[in-house]
């Protein structure tokens, strides 16, 4: 009961926080003056869109309105600067697709890589291997990800021209997201978007893991006759990964909001460069669907993280004070 009465409380406290950041964004951009295009023809679609949507009355009103269509028809607005008359949804769908490609393969390289070394630098620590890793780290953790953008951009497109500067589009990939072609021209990006969770992840294992490899149970185990490669595996790794596999899982989270600027650098039709387009074209209501899928995908990274360390070690007591 106590795990289910934590559970709940915290999906209450997770919908209360994005119905509050909702309202408040909704807000705000309600407030902002609505221009409309020099299109007579467009110009009459809108105002009628616009009246149905109350924008005659009070912002309380039009606020229900707009929750009302949310969860009756999953209709968050229309797109009249990005893509004229489309649902805003819609949008957000068909770019969530190559955001969450991307980001998975970058995740796919990144997470054995970065616990390797992690555990690599732990075994080996003060030792040269240590240092070395320890420098890397300290060196990519620092660099924001559009650096590496734009290097590998110099390195692999300009100077050795071995892969393509932007993503390709459907068209140019055979129609397929799955296709050779497609994750060939997402190279680029997938190495941008790894090096820095490499880093990150590897200085995380190696914090963890040689603080267990310094406990009382391992001094234990090694005067039991194990050898120090066995009690590590055995033991080490297996307390060292209860932290660790929470970061994982919200790393996976992660991925369905990608990352603006790189997408923006390579031309990645997903959620971010679309959030980036909204922002740039006053296109409110594809920014407020925006808004409230980051929201709700950074409060749902944070809930699983929570929640997962009481599956994942059982000693854990989630909700006991």
């Amino acid at each position: 009961m106590g795990k289910l009465k934590y559970v709940l409380k915290r999906l209450f406290l997770m919908v209360f926080t994005l119905f509050i950041i909702t309202t408040i964004c909704f807000m705000l951009i309600r407030i902002l003056p609505q221009e409309l295009p020099q299109e007579k023809n467009l110009q009459e679609v809108i105002k009628a869109r616009w009246e149905a949507l109350g924008y005659n009355k009070p912002l309380l009103v039009q606020y229900g309105i707009y929750l009302k269509n949310i969860f009756t028809q999953l209709d968050f607005g229309t797109s009249w600067k990005i893509s004229v008359n489309r649902p805003a949804f819609e949008l957000l769908l068909n770019g969530l697709l190559p955001t969450v490609l991307v980001n998975f393969y970058s995740l796919l390289i990144s997470i054995p890589l970065g616990i390797c070394f992690g555990i690599i630098a732990a075994i080996k620590k003060n030792r040269w291997q240590d240092h070395v890793i320890s420098t890397g780290v300290m060196l990519f953790v620092s660099i924001p990800s559009y650096v590496y953008a734009f290097l590998v951009q110099y390195i692999f497109y300009f100077k050795l021209d071995w892969f393509p500067q932007v993503m390709y589009s459907l068209a140019d990939a055979d129609g397929s997201w799955f296709s050779a072609k497609m994750f060939y021209s997402m190279i680029l990006p997938i190495m941008a978007l790894s090096f820095g969770e490499i880093a990150g992840l590897c200085r995380f294992t190696r914090a963890e893991l040689t603080e267990t490899l310094t406990s009382d149970y391992m001094l234990l185990a090694r005067t039991k006759g194990l050898t120090r490669a066995q009690a590590t595996t055995r033991h080490a790794l297996k307390n060292a990964m209860v932290p660790i596999l929470p970061m994982i899982i919200s790393s996976f989270i992660g991925i369905l909001g990608g990352s603006m600027i790189i997408e923006k650098i390579f031309s990645i039709p997903g959620v971010g460069q679309l959030f980036v387009q909204s922002i740039q074209q006053l296109d409110y209501d594809v920014f407020m669907a925006d808004s409230i899928f980051y929201t709700f995908v950074g409060l749902l990274a944070g809930i699983v993280v929570d929640i997962s360390y009481g599956f994942i070690d059982p000693q854990i007591r989630m909700g006991e004070k």
